[in-house]
């Protein structure tokens, strides 16, 4: 099965998180609350996305961290990339050369060829077109989900 990890999921959170601010900087903190998230993990994620250019910080009493570009001009690829490593789903997609069956497998060409088109899909998705809302999501309502899930037994 293919499964982006979770700390992909959340710092892709803490990203929709900071474009929902945009124009502010906002702080480890405020991110971690705002998510939900704790605040160890989001301070990670802040450090490993830095690291990858997605988002800039500025220390100090007025410090914080924003996106280092629009939302518009992040891709899904680069979230990948900077938090998993470079997107490939066989050995030999990643970079030629990497297995030693390369010269006489007979699948290598259309695992490239896939491997090619879900990279172009990726990079054609935004950080602004995975955002849901601007907003962090409400808590979810237990009582209801506790209700819907009664009724259907």
């Amino acid at each position: 099965m293919l499964r982006m990890s979770k700390l992909t999921d959340y710092g892709t959170m803490v990203l929709a998180q900071l474009a929902a601010t945009e124009g502010s900087l906002a702080t480890c903190s405020a991110v971690a609350e705002a998510t939900r998230l704790g605040q160890p993990t989001v301070s990670k994620l802040l450090k490993l996305l830095a690291r990858a250019g997605l988002v800039v910080s500025e220390r100090g009493v007025q410090g914080g961290y924003a996106l280092a570009r629009s939302a518009d001009a992040i891709s899904a690829a680069e979230i990948i990339d900077a938090l998993e490593g470079p997107f490939a789903i066989t050995e030999c997609s990643a970079a030629a050369g990497t297995c030693d069956l390369e010269s006489h497998c007979r699948v290598a060409t259309a695992w490239q060829r896939i491997n090619g088109s879900i990279r172009r899909s990726l990079e054609s998705v935004s950080l602004a077109d995975l955002q849901m809302q601007a907003e962090p999501l409400p808590p979810p309502d237990l009582k209801r989900a506790l209700t819907k899930s009664a009724a259907a037994t």
